[in-house]
């Protein structure tokens, strides 16, 4: 199922800010790339749920329905802050990696044999370096 890029497609995004942002399709999608919500819609049917959505406007009038902020675009949404609570000092130590190696941290990388070789290969020289 070849999504498109959203450069191929029409969509609505929520930035970091929480501003929401619609988009617009700059090119058609390539062959037989669809946009996201066809290939939910379809699959929906195959699965026997038929999803009752037949075109995009039919979604965005959904979700300003379950969410009116949908409707209010380039607009920066207030959130409530609330109090973080941590115990322990702090110091002047600085942050560090939870993950040594981060070329491993996707399914994709950690299935693949040669990826794994990598990996290998890239340990037994932290090894070295360290002796």
């Amino acid at each position: 199922m070849p999504g498109a890029a959203y450069t191929e497609k029409s969509a609505t995004y929520v930035n970091t800010e929480g501003r929401v942002q619609r988009a617009q399709r700059a090119v058609f999608p390539p062959g037989e790339a669809k946009e996201d919500w066809k290939i939910i819609r379809a699959l929906s049917e195959v699965l026997g749920c038929t999803l009752d959505y037949d075109d995009a406007h039919q979604i965005q009038a959904r979700m300003i329905e379950n969410n009116p902020v949908f409707n209010q675009l380039d607009t920066v949404q207030p959130s409530a802050w609330k109090t973080i609570v941590s115990k322990g000092a702090l110091t002047q130590n600085p942050f560090s990696s939870a993950r040594s190696n981060f070329y491993m941290t996707d399914p994709i990388s950690r299935h693949s044999a040669t990826m794994a070789r990598c990996h290998q290969e890239l340990r037994s020289k932290e090894v070295s370096y360290a002796n």
